[in-house]
């Protein structure tokens, strides 16, 4: 039997946008956006945001249970991908980072209208199986 894989969908915001996203998810600039997400019950969440909540808990509960902790700290200090990813959101849907393929389909196809234009930049979808996701860099791997 194939290993079923789940899936996410990330979006990258005008850089403008995605400050006030972070901001103010409400806000009338971003309602087409907002409009699409309720219709499939997601929401968006930075990745800089996430990955500064990672470090912060590290941190605050110990940095030897959190394997990524030293390759997530050092991007977040990296100013260069600090720039990246405050652009850039991860959809959840009901709650959930990753879902079923139809479901992240689906989200894809009513969001692609809106990229390109002065919204959403760049719209990627992505898998669940380890062999096409990043690994840490050697020096982070323990």
């Amino acid at each position: 039997m194939d290993k079923q894989w789940e899936y996410q969908v990330r979006i990258n915001l005008e850089e403008e946008l995605a400050g006030l996203a972070r901001a103010d998810p409400d806000n009338a600039a971003i309602k087409p956006l907002a409009d699409i997400l309720a219709k499939h019950r997601a929401t968006m969440k930075c990745q800089f945001d996430t990955f500064a909540e990672y470090v912060a808990e590290a941190e605050k509960r110990g940095t030897e249970n959190y394997p990524l902790y030293a390759w997530t700290k050092a991007t977040i200090e990296n100013a260069e991908k600090q720039a990246k990813y405050l652009k850039a959101f991860t959809l959840y849907v009901e709650g959930n980072e990753v879902y079923a393929k139809p479901l992240a389909d689906a989200l894809e196809a009513d969001l692609q209208p809106l990229v390109g234009g002065k919204l959403i930049t760049r719209l990627s979808k992505h898998d669940t199986n380890p062999a096409n996701n990043p690994q840490p860099a050697a020096q982070y791997r323990k």
